[in-house]
């Protein structure tokens, strides 16, 4: 047997933290991490060959807004990064998954159970 390495990548943002696209116009906060890419072919394909990013990292579920809506976005680590306006997110769903927001993220809040 020979040694593999294994390589992993570690996820630099996480759960409540509010972030902004590298290249476009939307800021979110993060509800889930897949550690790579765990989105159909089909998505992956859609985006443009020059602009595509590696399967091989982290991939984050955004509430994201921009300034004309509010939707669900699926963004690779590359191209995140920290948002630092200090203003919450607007996404109507934001009140049903967190807490209160500090300025930099939002609390999660615990899951009520029977």
């Amino acid at each position: 047997m020979t040694d593999t390495p294994i390589i992993t990548r570690n996820a630099l943002f996480s759960i409540g933290q509010v972030v902004k696209h590298r290249m476009f116009e939307f800021r979110g906060v993060i509800y889930d991490v897949d550690p790579e890419f765990a989105n159909s072919d089909e998505w992956w394909e859609s985006i443009p060959a020059e602009v595509r990013p590696s399967k091989d990292q982290p991939f984050y579920h955004l509430l994201a807004e921009n300034d004309d809506a509010s939707y669900e976005a699926y963004v690779s680590q590359q191209n995140l990064l920290l948002d630092d306006t200090g203003e919450p997110i607007n996404h109507p769903e934001v009140p049903e998954m967190f807490g209160d927001f500090n300025g930099e993220r939002y609390a999660i809040e615990p899951i009520l159970k029977n």
